[in-house]
């Protein structure tokens, strides 16, 4: 290599492809309700409850819904509880009224959601992830079919073991 000061930089068009990705899932269970709780002190457990459930029920079906949305539910339902105090709203009222308003009819129903998204993308979910372009979910060589990098052993056929000895 040259010694020259030009050669110990990296070009820009090739440092800006070299950037590192790094992937943020969504926060489990107990996060989220902590979140929630943080940002809503006031907001009763019930209601808290009920958003969390919602979130983590559309984490698992790979829909977009993020605890921002769920702070978004909790304040409408809150506000809309208290807007009329001699006719006050019920809570699962109010807080399925905050769903439609704030995420959309379809979307109090997150299975026909997530399948819908299925249909429309052509029976193929969006990518999560660079495993997602290779494999298929249900492969068991998917990346997210492991568990902190824990490989299973007892997968190993004896088939694979009798071919290796006749070579």
């Amino acid at each position: 290599m040259n010694e020259d000061e030009s050669t110990f930089e990296v070009p820009d068009y090739i440092q800006s492809r070299l950037q590192p990705t790094l992937t943020v899932g969504y926060p489990n269970r107990q996060d989220e309700l902590a979140i929630l709780r943080y940002h809503l002190p006031f907001a009763a457990d019930g209601m808290l409850n009920l958003t969390v459930e919602f979130l983590q029920a559309a984490h698992g079906l790979k829909l977009d819904f993020s605890t921002r949305d769920g702070l978004s539910i909790l304040r409408y339902a809150l506000k809309r509880m208290a807007q009329d105090p001699k006719n006050p709203l019920a809570p699962d009222e109010a807080w399925r009224e905050s769903v439609v308003r704030c995420l959309g009819e379809e979307a109090l129903n997150l299975k026909e959601l997530a399948q819908r998204k299925l249909r429309t993308l052509g029976g193929s979910a969006v990518p999560m992830g660079l495993g997602d372009f290779f494999f298929n979910p249900d492969d068991p060589l998917h990346p997210d079919q492991f568990e902190d990098d824990e490989f299973e052993d007892d997968e190993f056929d004896e088939d694979d073991e009798d071919d290796e000895e006749q070579a």
